[in-house]
């Protein structure tokens, strides 16, 4: 069988979806089942994709953007195909074959005032055409399957729950080379995810622990722009908060095992791999207390009724220097990670674009 796949988001430097994509075609590489399918990778330029030694893959390549090149070329580059895979929210209206889409969250149509009018408009208007065009829906968590039912109107019988997976970074130098105890942050910034709150946090916490350090990773994408470098002056410890919109995957690697808590204090996600990754590299995290957290991260977590700097600092001391916190969060931890498996959802969404195509 021949699966073509909206590749865009492993284009430049990939986010929360491309990481998705790329840890789909890495499970699928050692899956059995997966062998015997060929699959086309279509995109608006060269993508990057993790090594795959044994999946059967083909690149295929047209310019363009945005919805006119989805619209347009990619039903062209996917011609043949017996199902197309959008794993990014949108696809063509017309794709010319089944069609299996992934919405991980619809946070522009459940809080349309945190987007720009026009890009909020697209968003919604693209994602809820894909959902009726496509034979079937995946989503990452019950939270947002419920939420794609109460925003679209999707019939929640057409709607597979598969959730991502954890990925065990490498091991690297230990917490105690840092000379201090290391909070980091990892995500594209949003508004919804309270990074000012976190920097204002963490400057009452610095203020009682000089040792203490800030690591921020993820492209600002706020709107209306952050700037984060001000804030981080304002708390008088700008030297201790590092901000990076990128880091290589080693360097990453290095901060989550240097780092002693995670924080992520998002109001709304569909999921939120990157407090997962912190906790399989054995480090307690920080979350806001929403529903999807608690569907998500269990007892594996120290939760934050609001997003108040003064709340957001009680738990950031007790994630790193209360010991009983830290030790229920951490042994909790194994239960929790046990549920997430890449190789588990690469095989579950595999059975999935398989059904579609022979309906």
């Amino acid at each position: 069988m021949r699966i073509a796949i909206d590749a865009r988001e492993l284009s430049g430097r990939p986010t929360g979806v491309g990481r998705y994509l790329a840890e789909l075609l890495r499970a699928w590489d050692d899956l059995p089942g997966a062998l015997g399918h060929d699959f086309a990778l279509c995109a608006t330029s060269a993508v990057t994709t993790p090594p795959l030694l044994r999946l059967r893959v083909s690149h295929h390549v047209a310019p363009g953007s945005g919805p006119w090149w989805e619209q347009r070329s990619l039903p062209r580059l996917a011609a043949g195909a017996d199902v197309l895979f959008a794993p990014a929210y949108s696809g063509p209206i017309f794709p010319g074959m089944p069609m299996v889409v992934t919405i991980h969250d619809v946070s522009f149509a459940a809080h349309p005032e945190w987007f720009a009018p026009r890009e909020g408009l697209r968003r919604r208007l693209t994602t809820r055409a894909a959902a009726w065009r496509a034979r079937r829906v995946l989503t990452v968590s019950d939270f947002s399957k419920r939420e794609i039912v109460r925003c679209f109107r999707t019939d929640p019988s057409k709607i597979d729950v598969v959730y991502s997976g954890a990925t065990q970074l490498p091991t690297v130098a230990p917490t105690a080379a840092t000379g201090g105890p290391i909070v980091l942050y990892v995500g594209s910034v949003f508004a919804r995810r309270h990074v000012p709150e976190l920097i204002a946090a963490f400057g009452g916490l610095a203020a009682r622990h000089p040792t203490a350090r800030l690591e921020i990773v993820g492209d600002n994408r706020s709107r209306p722009p952050i700037d984060l470098q001000a804030l981080a002056r304002d708390t008088g410890h700008q030297a201790r908060i590092g901000i990076h919109a990128y880091v290589s995957d080693s360097e990453l690697a290095g901060l989550y095992g240097r780092a002693s808590a995670f924080a992520f204090l998002s109001e709304y996600e569909g999921f939120g791999l990157t407090p997962l990754d912190a906790l399989a590299a054995g480090v307690p995290i920080v979350v806001l207390d929403t529903e999807v957290a608690r569907e998500i991260y269990g007892p594996a977590a120290i939760y934050v009724a609001a997003p108040e700097p003064a709340l957001v600092e009680a738990a950031l001391d007790a994630a790193l220097f209360d010991p009983a916190a830290r030790g229920r969060v951490l042994d909790a931890a194994p239960g929790v990670l046990e549920r997430y498996s890449w190789p588990e959802s690469a095989q579950r969404t595999l059975q999935v674009l398989l059904a579609a195509a022979n309906v």
